[in-house]
Order: C-alpha cells, then structure tokens, then sequence
C-alpha cells in the first residue's frame, strides 16, 4: 500500500513538468472522449427571447436623491423577478406549450437580466422547436403580465418585447466546452496518478 500511494518527492515534479508528451495525449484524449459524450449525449437546445425593461432613470432621478437610485433600481428589478416566475405568467406559459409549470420552474426556463437593459428569457428542451416557443411565449406572458400590474410600479418604467420572433436556438453546452473538460479531466488524471502512482512514473 505504501508503494502504490508512495507520495511525490521534488525529482518526481520535475519530471511531470517537463513531461510534454504526458500532457499533449491527455488534452487530446480528453478531448476525444469528451466529444464522443457529446456526441452519444447531446445537451438540451437552448432559446433565447429578449425584454428590453427600461426603468427611465433619467425622469425619476429629480424625486430620487443620488443614494436612493441604486435601492430604486434593485427594489423594482426584484419586484419584476417576481413577476417573472408568478403563477400568472407561467400559467400562461404552460397554457400555450402545454408544459407544465413544476417543469417550467425545475430548470426548463432560466432568466438572465441586468437591473436596466435586455433581459433573457432562457428556455430549454430536447425540441428546439419547442424551446423557442417555450423562450418565445415566456417572454410574452412576462411582458403581459406586468402590462397588468403596471400600478404596482414605477410609473417611467417601459417594457418592450425586442426579440421574440425568429430566436436564437443552439445547445445548452457548446461541443467544444465537453472537448476542454476532457482535455482537463484527463490530463488532470494523468498528472495525479503519476505523482502518487508509481506504476505510471515509468510513462513519464
């Protein structure tokens, strides 16, 4: 036991580091492997459908003082956050998909947004087609029902579907994020099972 988990002295870390060879066929074995993962399982499509949600800080800042603005601003994003993920949008959602809404809230749709600017309404599915809808309608529905809570907020705040139409549908997990997480698993193996193995310092 004491020879299979021997502990790595200086000589032995040397020898990893100049050991190229070592590194160049784990980054490309790794990435090999990781694009036959990708391959055999494939991550989800992903839509994106863009709000633009303005709260014209501009118009409010003569009432606000300069401390408040950013408290302003995090107080009626939060608010719209909310809004976002309430039963009324994602009622909506899952009356014009037919998904239902425990999926909708377990990681089918994930929203992205700065305080001010473009919010991203994420939606994922194995159906690019259905992704899109999923991103499409989501964004429709928030933008509704804010239309119909507009007395619960500030009354400068403009909300404006910029892309719902024509969406943007790509993999979740790009193919070449598996292939660098290969490349780094394997290589990362390769270095610890040298450094406490002896068995393998002979490939080094």
């Amino acid at each position: 036991m004491n020879l299979l988990l021997a502990p790595p002295v200086f000589d032995d870390l040397l020898r990893l580091l100049r050991a190229w060879r070592l590194w160049l066929s784990g980054a490309l074995l790794g990435g090999l492997l990781g694009l036959g993962v990708y391959a055999l399982f494939p991550p989800e499509y992903r839509a994106r459908a863009t709000v633009m949600v303005d709260f014209n800080v501009e118009q409010s800042w003569t009432e606000l003082p300069d401390r408040e603005v950013f408290y302003y601003l995090d107080r009626e994003a939060r608010k719209l956050v909310e809004l976002a993920w309430s039963d009324e949008t994602l009622r909506a959602v899952a009356a014009q998909t037919g998904v239902e809404m425990t999926l909708l809230r377990s990681g089918t749709l994930t929203l992205s947004q700065p305080s001010d600017g473009g919010w991203h309404f994420y939606a994922d599915s194995a159906d690019p087609v259905l992704a899109a809808r999923l991103a499409a309608g989501w964004a429709q529905a928030f933008t509704a029902t804010a239309a119909r809570s507009a007395d619960e907020f500030t009354p400068y705040l403009v909300i404006t579907p910029t892309q719902i139409e024509n969406l943007p549908v790509e993999r979740a997990v790009s193919r070449g994020t598996y292939a660098l997480a290969g490349a780094g698993l394997l290589t990362a193996f390769f270095a610890i099972s040298v450094l406490f193995f002896p068995a393998f310092r002979a490939f080094v």
